[in-house]
């Protein structure tokens, strides 16, 4: 890949103040390792700090350049950062998805980093950079194809010291402390003095804001099943009911488990996305061997389906409320679809690149975000992919939820690192709501979180497996759940204000330059 053009070196900084300007290569290395940097503290690696250090790389490539500069800078972090990241997106399809959609992020990225560039002047840069960061991100939730939020800096610190800032200002706000911490970093080596506090605060005050975890509306025992699949891949589902009847046997061993006092008897139990791998309202057969795994459990089921409507005759991803003696009683549409995979946008252009498109599907969004009430707890269903997206977590929440359970099929990415980067936004989003998270996978890694973000069961990939739990129901509601997407909103807001003061700056720099 040629690398894109970088503007010369801006003016020297006032005097008595050391410009650090390394050369054009070095800037260049500099970019592609900070994206690299940042990837590494993702998980399955517990390496949360190197995202600030990532950052503290990136700082020092685009601070005092030019615009064009921090978009060609920016643009190698992009792709030193997602490349190897939405590596999991090209397992079983090839490089005609993993690697466009890697360049698309890094563009996106690109754009937030030109303006980080743009106010290099203003007073106070690495705020104002880090909310300019913010600011990208929520760019990259709405946009393009209804956005693609994977690679969220805060999706990487369910690890570190950072995380309790979920419960403030979500994602947005845990994103925010970590760039500033990274910007800090490169601060410390022009005056320590100001440097300081931008590391230290975000990491202090991470460090001591408390985590509800009290059961406020009582406890329920949970049960997490992970039936697994004939086979990974695309062609997870070709043996028909084979995924279903894994599921079903698996219930009814925990059943002989809890009947021999090995186990306990779960009030609730959460199968995952896609687990019944034929229309149980279309199949006859599918419905009975549901019915003899509720009945053998003793308690209701959310089962995952693909069920095809009977109005329209198109698919919904849908997880189904089947209860012992009374079969299904109720409903959930996923409505936040994954596109490229449940969907197609822009389908028959992409279709002169590769036959390959029509392999994704049709599927319809739902628009309802209530959960399933099953015994004493409202459970809020957020599946797979939603799980990436802050307002849709918030609404199935805001719905009144006490629990939350993310039912999810990684079965079609393999051994990659996808089902791990999954499980931290859970991780996340037990905290950003104070709300325990079930997490049931096809094939793992299915989890149990508690409310601060802990995971006290888990399984591993490719294996049968049954997570059973006492998770508290929790009614409280964390400051970051009342206030939604504001601190998103006004961090945005402050990030653009700066951006046009730059531009003000410049502007009359210029004029006075050519006065």
């Amino acid at each position: 890949m040629v690398a894109p053009p970088i503007a010369p070196e801006s003016p020297e900084l006032p005097t008595g103040r050391r410009k650090f300007s390394p050369p054009f290569l070095t800037r260049v290395l500099l970019a592609v390792a900070g994206g690299v940097l940042v990837y590494l503290s993702f998980p399955p690696r517990p390496l949360w700090f190197l995202a600030p250090v990532g950052f503290a790389l990136l700082a020092w490539t685009i601070h005092r350049r030019r615009a064009r500069a921090g978009f060609g800078y920016g643009l190698l972090f992009g792709l030193g950062f997602m490349v190897p990241l939405l590596r999991w997106t090209g397992e079983f399809v090839g490089l005609i998805a993993w690697l466009p959609l890697a360049l698309a992020c890094a563009l996106m990225i690109s754009i937030g980093t030109t303006a980080m560039a743009a106010v290099s002047r203003v007073p106070g840069w690495p705020l104002w950079a880090a909310l300019l960061w913010v600011a990208d991100e929520a760019l990259r939730g709405v946009f393009p194809f209804g956005g693609f939020t994977w690679g969220k800096i805060a999706f990487g610190q369910p690890e570190g010291w950072y995380l309790p800032l979920a419960s403030l200002g979500g994602a947005p706000l845990v994103s925010f402390a970590v760039v500033l911490t990274g910007f800090g970093l490169f601060w410390l080596l022009r005056n320590w003095k100001l440097g300081l506090p931008l590391v230290v605060v975000p990491l202090l005050v991470g460090f001591v804001v408390p985590v509800g975890v009290d059961p406020s509306g009582g406890t329920v025992t949970v049960a997490a099943i992970q039936g697994n699949v004939p086979r990974a891949g695309l062609d997870f589902n070709a043996q028909r009911r084979a995924v279903l009847d894994n599921h079903a046997k698996r219930t009814v061993e925990l059943a002989a488990d809890v009947a021999a006092g090995r186990a306990q008897q779960p009030d609730i139990v959460i199968w995952p996305e896609n687990s019944s791998d034929i229309d149980p309202f279309r199949n006859a057969d599918a419905a009975a061997v549901i019915d003899a795994a509720a009945a053998a459990i003793k308690a209701p089921i959310a089962v995952g389906a693909v069920v095809v409507d009977r109005n329209d005759n198109l698919p919904r991803n849908t997880v189904v409320l089947w209860e012992p003696g009374k079969g299904p009683t109720d409903t959930y549409t996923k409505r936040k679809l994954q596109p490229f995979g449940e969907t197609m946008p822009m389908r028959s252009f992409f279709r002169l690149f590769a036959a390959e498109v029509d392999r994704a599907g049709v599927f319809q969004p739902g628009t309802d975000p209530e959960g399933f009430v099953m015994g004493p707890a409202k459970v809020a269903l957020d599946t797979c992919y939603e799980v990436a997206f802050d307002s849709v977590v918030r609404d199935s929440v805001t719905a009144g939820a006490t629990i939350i359970a993310i039912p999810t099929n990684n079965a079609t990415f393999g051994y990659t690192e996808m089902t791990y980067q999954q499980l931290s936004m859970s991780r996340l989003r037990a905290v950003e709501h104070g709300r325990a998270v079930v997490v049931a996978a096809t094939s793992g890694v299915s989890g149990i979180v508690e409310p601060d973000g802990s995971v006290t069961r888990k399984t591993g990939l490719f294996e049968p497996g049954a997570l059973v739990a006492t998770l508290p129901l929790r009614t409280q509601t964390t400051l970051a759940t009342r206030l939604g997407a504001w601190p998103e909103w006004v961090m945005s807001a402050a990030g653009l204000v700066a951006l046009a003061l730059g531009f003000t700056r410049r502007r009359k720099d210029s004029n006075g330059a050519a006065a």
